[in-house]
């Protein structure tokens, strides 16, 4: 947890911070609200935005009961005394003042309210879908300024970082592709596909090291979301009304 792999895109280099209880190089001095305010706005303790390159965007689909829970699991990290490298990024994408603008225009504050006209499996699916899974991040596609395209949500990404690509996950190619929700629930704990191929790439990781620990349930949730054909529309994504988001 003292930092991570760099992560390499068209605008630089962006390296995972320490996030051990160290008090000088990690978040042992934040308090629970500066927590809060990182994770699901993107804004650090001192005032500054963080690039969006951390998701905070999808983060933003958290509960006050999911940021209570990640704050007492870090808080059991043990601190190590390392500075993470500083991230290294083109101009004028270096320019922090920039951020502000990118934040007014495309993060958008998330509609979380269950629809009381789906089941709670639906429900369940599309917080983790929209939210800790934020499969968004790499199967919608991006503008120039690296926004997503909320008119395509889901729809795919053909030039991810790296040049690797993304398939659409709407629910028409799923099924065009083969796909059904129990086999996709099946896909997101063992890696496979309905052909018996592995996933490959960033996929593996993100089943690796994140979905097959999920429970069943959850893993089923996830499917039956992304199996409705209105998962991901922008009218469900962003909230018409409400607390404005501080840019």
């Amino acid at each position: 947890m003292a930092g991570g792999a760099p992560l390499e895109t068209d605008f630089g280099t962006f390296y995972p911070p320490n996030l051990t209880t160290d008090p000088e190089h990690g978040i042992g001095d934040w308090t629970a609200e500066a927590f809060a305010k990182a994770v699901r706005q993107g804004i650090g303790p001192d005032g500054e935005p963080y690039f969006p390159a951390f998701p905070y965007p999808f983060y933003a689909e958290f509960s006050d009961q999911d940021i209570a829970d990640l704050w007492a699991a870090f808080q059991t990290v043990a601190p190590v005394a390392e500075p993470a490298p500083e991230h290294d990024v083109s101009f004028p994408f270096d320019q922090r003042w920039g951020l502000k603008l990118w934040r007014g225009a495309f993060f958008y504050e998330p509609n979380t309210e269950p629809l009381p006209d789906r089941s709670d499996a639906w429900n369940r699916g599309r917080e983790l879908v929209r939210g800790a899974a934020h499969c968004g991040a790499c199967h919608t596609p991006r503008n120039l300024a690296g926004g997503r395209d909320l008119g395509a949500v889901f729809a795919g990404n053909a030039e991810l970082p790296g040049g690797s690509k993304a398939p659409s996950i709407r629910a028409e190619d799923l099924e065009q592709n083969g796909w059904t929700v129990s086999s996709l629930a099946y896909a997101l704990q063992s890696g496979l596909t309905p052909s018996g191929d592995a996933f490959g790439g960033s996929m593996a990781e993100v089943v690796r090291e994140g979905t097959r620990f999920l429970s069943p349930q959850d893993r089923e949730a996830m499917a039956i979301y992304l199996f409705d054909p209105e998962a991901g529309g922008a009218d469900e994504i962003v909230k018409d009304e409400g607390e404005p988001v501080e840019r």
